[in-house]
């Protein structure tokens, strides 16, 4: 808490018979000025630096910058923030446990207390990410998928366990219970959080950073939240301050209601086109408008889950009397619901109507304008009018192969069918951005009873799948009698998690897979997720549509994206009539119906004893020792190189000279194909990796779920089967030419060869480069790999984060320049001068030079190093590298 007050802006709060104390920002108002006009966004941030006062890594200057933020409505001000909490899951939560265990040793190393190394703040690792469709479509899916994933990722979960009971306030949500954003907004977020301080309480925003880029869908309950690199993550955790620019609030003016047939799901794809289009990356978007008032909170966290869609950093919603219902609903006590609303109406962060905060920009949509929607092939902002889909499937198609009215016979069931290009072979409604939200869950649900009761049925192509993110879901979907329906249409739950948004779709109808391999067919699949970059979903799906529940279930029906449902029919029912969508599509009464049977119980009942698991959970052996027994022969978690030579003295930094070009990239290089989460090729540098320590094939389970283990992960860097490196056009997948020989070789083994040869590593990329989720391992691979720069047009928010966290200089290039623009083919050798005083956002000069001819282009870049913490961090190898540093420092000068 803050050791300076010098606004005094320390207040209390009397909630019943209950008296907290806060920061109270009108108070302090009083001294610095007026700041009622600010968005509630930066409010908690100001409340945060009110509370961290410290003239250290906070001083009135900070606080005073964001009264003046009103003035410019932006800052170039870097501040230091601190999250009340920690989120993460298990496919970026493993390596961070990892790292702690290995600086826990690193600390021995040192002759220092492995205990220094212990959460200053709560922590609670989800596992979310580690549940794989291999079955479906029949009631004993869920079960044998569960004892599937806890064959394959006991290693795995055996050290979670351990790192449970080996670290303070460190938390384990156990598999088979939901997905972490779900279940942060059902039950871990407070929206105003108690801290106990020398045995006083205090109220505080309740605040989070999460090891996941879907993070800021807790925005939609009012909690500022929004997703990190799991390095910067871990150095939150440790105790340092989140280093950040005050950001720009772009505020969004909701006005009007959804028509009937309209989703959430097509608002926030709506959302997510207009947002891309204006450009959000890096900065905070805040919902206002009197719109707000018909928008359930479901319906927010839809909004805010897809921020990292849309690119900005959150996507904030006020606290009103929706926030206030909502929590009710969801079984928070009434002495947390009346503390939120005291809290929030005594800070101003409270909605009321009409209130129209000042902003950097604004956008406005009027909510009955928005139309039914889907977003694809492969972008979520890549918005298409329902009836548009058809004329957008057929020219993808068009584009990717020589013969779009291709029909393959195919024997499905003891039926002779035909797949078509265009067909949708995997329809799934999972992912917490709507298996969330009640509304879209029953409208799916009623889609699918008034299918069945016309007698129609998936198509025998469509793998189906229902995975939700919390036990709530399938609950209410039990009680309306609408489960038995889905699964009529083939949706039986498969699990409880992210499944075929991350990747973990499980293998194909075995007919359906041969027939798009032999040939060479573009299918289609459709899910209510967030994600579907090219390879993501699937690997033998090339088109992936986002959907909302509803219309996931009308596909499986329909089995074709080259089908127009709003004039084409959907199917025929059993006398040969034929159906139409508008004909199995319910009214907006009665989902409302169904919705308003969901009781608070329920979530009681969800999240009861929700940290202590199932009897495989609870059985799994643990030891009580407070640092890690490595296994070696282990493929799962191995002890990470990072620190090996932290008892040295840090080297002065100097230009990374005679580089050569590892991959050259265009735009949009998503964290997915840099570190792709699914599954591993058995022809792959990571696949030969496994197969030599005595892992078959069918037991590989995915890239996600062996990320505490490096030499899988190194291995898998760059490695997604649809990436393209601009050095060998016409090729796809993780290949690169390596410069010495020519030779089209895995970029991986390209990598150990320049290493070998003590070569230092760059990648030139376009736009976006690094866009997607929070992918720590995005970063660490390159740097495993010996990449020691990239050059880029543009980064998104995290990974250029990431990569400055991990010791790789970001760098961007100036002018309207990029690789083309300058000639560069990759083949040139590169010196990029720097030295120890580098500064944030400094200039950098490059040198290219062609070995073949000797000529030289120079050229411009600047250099992303955005904060002088980072600059720290930079310098000594790294965020982790520079808190190790420190706590082995201060605890030899605390002897």
């Amino acid at each position: 808490m803050s050791q300076i007050d010098s606004l005094q802006s320390k207040a209390t709060l009397k909630v019943g018979d209950k008296e907290f104390l806060y920061h109270s920002i009108p108070k302090a108002a009083e001294t610095l000025g007026d700041v009622s006009k600010l968005p509630k966004s930066m409010k908690v941030l100001l409340e945060n630096l009110l509370r961290y006062e410290d003239n250290k890594t906070v001083n009135l200057q900070d606080i005073e910058a964001i009264r003046d933020w009103l003035k410019d409505r932006k800052s170039d001000r870097e501040i230091q923030y601190r999250p009340a909490r920690v989120l993460m899951q298990d496919f970026t939560g493993v390596p961070a446990v990892v790292d702690l265990a290995a600086m826990r040793d690193a600390m021995i190393k040192a002759g220092e207390n492995p205990e220094n190394i212990n959460p200053l703040s709560p922590v609670d690792l989800v596992i979310d990410h580690s549940v794989m469709i291999d079955n479906f479509g029949n009631n004993q899916a869920f079960t044998a998928n569960v004892d599937l994933e806890m064959e394959r990722n006991g290693e795995r979960y055996a050290f979670l366990r351990w790192g449970q009971k080996a670290f303070d306030n460190f938390s384990v949500v156990p598999p088979g219970t939901g997905i972490c954003h779900q279940v942060n907004l059902e039950f871990l977020a407070k929206t105003a959080w108690v801290s106990k301080v020398d045995g006083k309480e205090w109220v505080i925003p309740d605040t989070c950073v999460g090891t996941d880029s879907h993070t800021p869908m807790v925005n939609g309950l009012s909690v500022l939240g929004w997703g990190v690199g799991g390095i910067e993550a871990e150095a939150a955790i440790l105790g340092q301050p989140i280093s950040m620019l005050i950001p720009e609030v772009v505020g969004f003016k909701l006005t009007g209601k959804l028509r009937s047939h309209v989703t959430a799901t097509d608002l926030v794809l709506t959302i997510t086109q207009m947002l891309r289009k204006k450009g959000v990356v890096g900065k905070f978007v805040e919902y206002f408008g009197d719109g707000l008032a018909e928008l359930p909170l479901a319906d927010r966290a839809t909004i805010s889950n897809m921020s990292p869609e849309y690119g900005a950093t959150v996507g904030f919603f006020p606290v009103d009397d929706i926030t206030l219902d909502y929590m009710r609903l969801t079984g928070r006590s009434d002495d947390t619901v009346a503390r939120v609303e005291a809290y929030a109406k005594a800070q101003g962060l409270w909605r009321n109507a009409g209130d129209e905060p000042v902003f950097t920009d604004v956008l406005e949509l009027d909510l009955g304008t928005v139309e039914t929607s889907i977003a694809g092939p492969s972008r979520p902002q890549d918005r298409v009018i329902l009836a548009d889909l058809p004329a957008t499937s057929k020219k993808f198609i068009a584009d990717g192969v020589e013969n779009p009215d291709l029909a393959v016979n195919i024997t499905l069931d003891g039926k002779a069918e035909q797949l078509r290009h265009g067909d949708v072979v995997f329809a799934a409604i999972t992912s917490c951005t709507n298996t969330s939200n009640p509304s879209v869950m029953m409208a799916a649900g009623l889609v699918a009873k008034k299918a069945v009761e016309l007698g129609l049925k998936r198509k025998p192509w469509v793998k189906t799948s229902l995975a939700p993110g919390s036990k709530v879901a399938s609950e209410y979907l039990e009680k309306a009698g609408l489960m038995k329906h889905l699964e009529s249409i083939g949706f039986y739950l498969t699990g409880y998690g992210c499944t075929a948004c991350i990747g973990n779709s499980g293998p194909l109808i075995p007919e359906v897979a041969k027939a798009i391999d032999e040939n060479n067919m573009t299918v289609s699949g459709v899910l209510s997720g967030n994600r579907n970059f090219e390879g993501r979903i699937h690997p033998q799906i090339r088109a992936s549509w986002l959907a909302s529940p509803p219309l996931v279930v009308a596909y499986a029906i329909a089995g074709s994206t080259n089908i127009d449902l709003t004039k084409d029919p959907i199917a025929q029912d059993a006398n040969g009539k034929d159906v139409f969508l508008k004909d199995i599509w319910p009214s907006n009464e009665e989902i409302a119906k169904e919705v308003l049977m969901i009781t608070s119980g329920m979530f009681q009942k969800g999240y009861e004893g929700v940290f202590d698991g199932d009897e495989q959970w609870q059985s799994i052996a643990v030891t009580d020792s407070e640092t890690y027994n490595w296994d070696k022969k282990s493929t799962y978690v191995q002890h990470p190189p990072y620190f090996e030579h932290i008892d040295q003295p840090i080297q002065a930094l100097k230009a990374i000279d005679k580089a050569r070009v590892l991959a050259v990239f265009g735009d949009s290089i998503t964290t997915d194909h840099i570190s792709p989460a699914g599954s591993i090729k058995k022809d792959s540098p990571a696949g030969r990796y496994l197969i030599e320590n005595g892992v078959a094939p069918e037991d590989f389970n995915s890239y996600g779920s062996r990320r505490g283990n490096h030499e899988v992960m190194m291995r898998g860097t760059f490695a997604n089967i649809r990436i393209r490196n601009k050095m060998i056009p016409g090729i796809e997948g993780g290949l690169t030419k390596y410069l010495p020989s020519g030779e089209v070789m895995a970029i991986y083994d390209a990598a150990m060869k320049y290493k070998e040869d003590q070569t230092p590593l760059i990648i030139l990329a376009g736009k976006e480069y690094g866009s997607g989720s929070s992918r720590d391992w995005a970063a660490k691979g390159p740097n495993l790999l010996g990449v020691k720069a990239v050059i880029a047009e543009s980064y998104e928010r995290i990974h250029r984060s990431n990569l400055i966290g991990m010791g790789i200089l970001a760098l961007q290039y100036k002018n309207g320049d990029n690789a083309e623009s300058l000639g560069l083919d990759g083949t040139e050798s590169f010196h990029i001068e720097f030295n120890d005083d580098i500064k944030p956002h400094q200039d950098i000069e490059v040198v290219a030079t062609n070995p073949a001819t000797g000529k030289e282009t120079k050229f411009t870049v600047l250099c992303r190093i955005d904060t002088l913490n980072e600059v720290d961090y930079f310098k000594a190898g790294g965020i982790l590298h520079y808190v190790l540093r420190d706590l082995i420092a201060k605890s030899k000068a605390a002897k």
